[in-house]
């Protein structure tokens, strides 16, 4: 019968400690609530002492059940630090009567009555009182308690204990005069809190052990699950306190090392939303704290300069030490930035698979604590990918955030952000639309979706549609009406640019199919509108009329105003785009496009000098601008020579080398993908603007000619033996190529038609399919006296850029040398229908119908191109690039 007693008791003390070890609180009430009848009733004076400490016992385990129980319903108050009055929380003042009747009676063993004394140092804290529970802190001596061999529930008391005691201590400081002590204080401060954050990892590693063990061999009446431990208020601080004190006082070092420290433990399910909590707060330290040249590996020594910071360990041998993860095998980082990734995509690794995607409405604050975490997850990766360039991973991890994000703007607008960065401009504009929808009367989504199709795509259709988003929300888009209009105006002018491209490719391929092509050429011409000249005027005026809208109201707008004077010069309205562009010069003298579009106005007007004097100052503003420099040439090649401008191409290539050599030295290229990128993109600041799909005639984006770019790109790059040599952006290259084929025009303008065959040759190297290099061979094989191969060459070009107005006119010139004169009039009528203000069409047109004895039809070509070359700039005003 005394068997069967003493087994009872031992049962019910392993459940009591077990309670008290894993939280279940109210069990604990329960089970401490039968300790207390069976101790009341002393039947025997000899047995009054024993039964007073189980009854005193049982009081405490009662009084610690009752405090936690109010703790975790006051939960919100206890974390903005409000204390908890006797009078309004009945159970705080049933567990203090509890224990203060058992201190005052000093009947329970040392043990528990130490156990008493951290349970009311506790209570004294979350009153208030933090002189109270310092004291009875230190009444229980907690200074010189071992934790080890000490029952689960021990560790956990000790722990609280400690912070308890930092805490308290961080808030009774202002009493203290002396600078001495209040450092002394300060280091009493730390030395609890990094005290309680050993014992609490170590705590809730063996937690977890015994859990484990308990869940594997189904211990009767042991129904909870690991998952469902969460970490009490005054646990989560044992875990953060240290760090979080380093980093407010500016030690960055020693928060660092506690932070690493934390990372480095064997991490517990209990532990991993704190430990992805800790990974940002490292993370973030990493990039806006610590330098590059400060930075030290984990698994390094500390730079000499910061060993003087870091004092010895304030941890008393009398912890155990948590468990590490061992360092063989171990990835490390090499650079703050390096490190700081790393931690942040464990981070998000963590934040994917602990989403909480249910649309449920009793998990509402679930999501939204989820959604929160991982928002600030992906911020950090912004920055930190950003950093490097590396916006193709930044936006395959915004992918996988979309699982969650239903509804949330801001990561669906950061994955937009990141498409475009990288070059995915189709899947930006799709996003942007899902972005719109979320918030309709945001100007800056629509606004940036039409930057993107203006821009990179050339969808003007769509950009047309995102642009009157943004006006018809009238006074609501605020600051971005102004440039509403200007997108949409924007747009129209593009369109007027373009022409009717889709009827000439539909013609160019009729026209290629057969030789003489008459009666194809005929037919393709009867099938086309014939209201395509009023159709580009009258998207001219429509864009003009717009764009005074913008600047009306956007008066100070210098970007307005200078896309005002290029679509003035566009419709040849030249005093009057002079006169708007020296008022965007005012507004911002230094600007790179309204430099070059002066210098173009000025060539229209035949004042070469002024416009070299304009593009030589702006050269010096923008000395890495090829699109500044090819202008040059051209300038310098009429003005003053071939041998001038070749001077200026040698530089050119001189300055390639330079801008390659810088790319190829650093490293926000690596990883970057080119998907969807235009060729006229800009890199690290060097201006690479170029003509548009290195077409000599035209620098505005067009279907046509972004299709034929890519085509020669992707034909070149199968052709090329060697595609490794090509390293760095694609626009690179097409300079390169650029350079070349203009030196081999101006060799060919002093006969030199050897050093031309070489020039074309270096071109040919880099894109042998390009229309730009089948051009210049047709050229060149028509200055030798090789019509046919010429003929062949231009077709060839005209095949892979059918929108190519040089090209035509060359073939035309060609066919009317062979003899095909109505074939050669149809070409030339073709390349003035795509760019009505080329002076040299009109002029061969004029040749080609007088050598047919069509004179009157002659004479009035010939007074258009006199007309039109009056006021031509030396290279097209569409070389402006026009973009928000």
């Amino acid at each position: 019968m005394a068997a069967k007693g003493s087994h009872s008791h031992v049962k019910l003390e392993g459940e009591i400690e077990r309670c008290r070890a894993e939280g279940h609180w109210g069990q604990l009430r329960h089970l401490a609530q039968q300790l207390l009848p069976l101790a009341r009733p002393p039947r025997k004076v000899a047995a009054a002492g024993g039964a007073q400490d189980a009854e005193d016992y049982g009081s405490m385990l009662l009084a610690e059940a009752l405090l936690e129980e109010c703790l975790k319903e006051k939960f919100a108050k206890l974390k903005d630090s409000i204390p908890l009055t006797e009078k309004n929380e009945p159970k705080l003042s049933e567990a203090k009567q509890y224990l203060t009747n058992i201190l005052s009676r000093g009947k329970l063993r040392p043990k528990y009555m130490t156990e008493a004394m951290l349970i009311l140092g506790k209570l004294h804290y979350v009153e208030g009182s933090y002189r109270d529970a310092i004291s009875m802190y230190a009444r229980a001596g907690i200074d010189d308690l071992s934790t080890k061999d000490e029952p689960l529930y021990m560790l956990r008391l000790v722990t609280e204990a400690f912070v308890i005691k930092g805490l308290s201590l961080e808030r009774s400081t202002n009493s203290i005069a002396s600078r001495a002590r209040l450092c002394e204080r300060e280091e009493e401060v730390m030395a609890c809190f990094e005290t309680a954050c050993f014992i609490a990892q170590v705590y809730l590693q063996e937690l977890e052990k015994t859990l484990n063990n308990t869940h594997s061999r189904s211990i009767k009446g042991s129904n909870v699950t690991y998952s469902e431990f969460e970490l009490s208020y005054f646990l989560e601080a044992a875990l953060q306190s240290a760090y979080v004190t380093h980093l407010k006082k500016g030690n960055i070092v020693k928060g660092m090392r506690s932070l690493r420290e934390i990372l480095r433990t064997v991490e517990t399910k209990s532990t991993q939303t704190f430990k992805m909590t800790a990974a940002k707060q490292l993370a973030q330290v990493l990039l806006h704290s610590l330098s590059e040249d400060c930075y030290w590996s984990p698994l390094s020594d500390l730079l000499p300069e910061f060993m003087n910071k870091e004092d010895q360990s304030y941890v008393s041998n009398l912890c155990r030490r948590p468990e590490l993860y061992t360092e063989e095998n171990a990835y490390c980082p090499q650079d703050n930035v390096e490190e700081a990734l790393l931690l942040l995509l464990i981070s998000e690794s963590m934040a994917n698979r602990d989403a909480v995607i249910s649309r449920a409405p009793d998990q509402q604050d679930d999501r939204a604590i989820s959604l929160r975490d991982a928002s600030a997850v992906y911020d950090l990766l912004s920055i930190t990918l950003g950093r490097r360039g590396q916006y193709v991973m930044l936006s395959e991890c915004l992918e996988r955030a979309m699982k969650f994000a239903f509804d949330e703007f801001h990561l669906w607008y950061q994955l937009a952000l990141s498409m475009v960065a990288c070059g995915k401009s189709a899947y930006a504009v799709s996003v942007l639309k899902e972005c719109a929808k979320l918030r309709p009367t945001d100007p800056t989504v629509p606004l940036l979706a039409a930057k993107v199709c203006i821009g990179s795509l050339h969808w003007l259709e769509e950009g047309e549609y995102f642009a009157k988003m943004v006006i018809d929300l009238g006074e609501d888009a605020g600051e971005s009406l102004a440039k509403g209009y200007l997108a949409l105006g924007l747009t129209y002018s593009l369109q007027a640019t373009d022409g009717e491209l889709s009827c000439l490719s539909s013609l160019v391929k009729n026209l290629l199919k057969t030789g003489e092509g008459e009666m194809n050429l005929t037919k393709a011409k009867e099938e086309r509108p014939a209201t395509l000249k009023g159709t580009q005027d009258e998207l001219n005026k429509k864009a003009l009329q717009t764009l005074e809208r913008a600047r009306d109201l956007a008066p100070e707008d210098h970007q307005i105003i200078l896309y005002l004077s290029l679509q003035l010069a566009l419709v040849r309205q030249i005093s009057d785009a002079i006169e708007h562009l020296q008022e965007a010069l005012q507004l911002c003298k230094d600007d790179l496009n309204s430099l070059h579009l002066l210098a173009l106005l000025f060539s229209a007007q035949k004042h070469y000098q002024h416009a070299l004097d304009v593009i030589n100052m702006a050269v010096v503003e923008y000395p890495e601008s090829f699109s500044l420099l090819f202008t040059k040439v051209k300038l310098e090649w009429i003005h003053k020579g071939p041998e001038e401008a070749l001077v200026t191409c040698r530089h050119m290539l001189q300055m390639w080398q330079m801008v390659y050599n810088v790319l190829q030295h650093s490293g926000s290229e690596k990883g970057s993908s080119v998907t969807e990128t235009p060729v006229i993109k800009k890199h690290n600041g060097l201006h690479l603007t170029l003509p548009d799909a290195h077409d000599a005639d035209s620098g505005s984006q067009r279907a046509s000619s972004l299709a034929a770019s890519r085509l020669e790109q992707a034909m070149s790059e199968i052709t090329m033996q060697s595609s490794a040599m090509k390293q760095g952006p694609m626009q690179l290259w097409t300079a390169l190529e650029q350079i070349w084929l203009q030196a081999a025009e101006l060799f060919m303008e002093q006969q030199h038609l050897k050093e031309a065959s070489f020039c074309i040759q270096e071109a040919a190297s880099l894109f042998p399919t390009s229309h730009a290099v089948l051009y210049m061979r047709g050229k060149l094989a028509e200055m030798k006296g090789n019509l046919e191969e010429a003929r062949q060459l231009y077709d060839e070009a005209l095949t892979v850029n059918p929108a190519g107005v040089e090209i035509m006119h060359s073939l035309g010139l060609v066919l009317s040398r062979l003899e095909r004169r109505d074939l050669a009039q149809k070409v030339l009528r073709d390349a003035i229908r795509i760019q009505t203000t080329s002076h040299r069409a009109w002029n061969s047109l004029g040749e080609v119908l007088q050598a047919q004895g069509k004179n009157e039809a002659a004479i009035e070509c010939f007074l258009t191109a006199l007309d039109l070359e009056s006021s031509s700039p030396v290279i097209p005003f569409t070389v402006i690039p026009r973009e928000l």
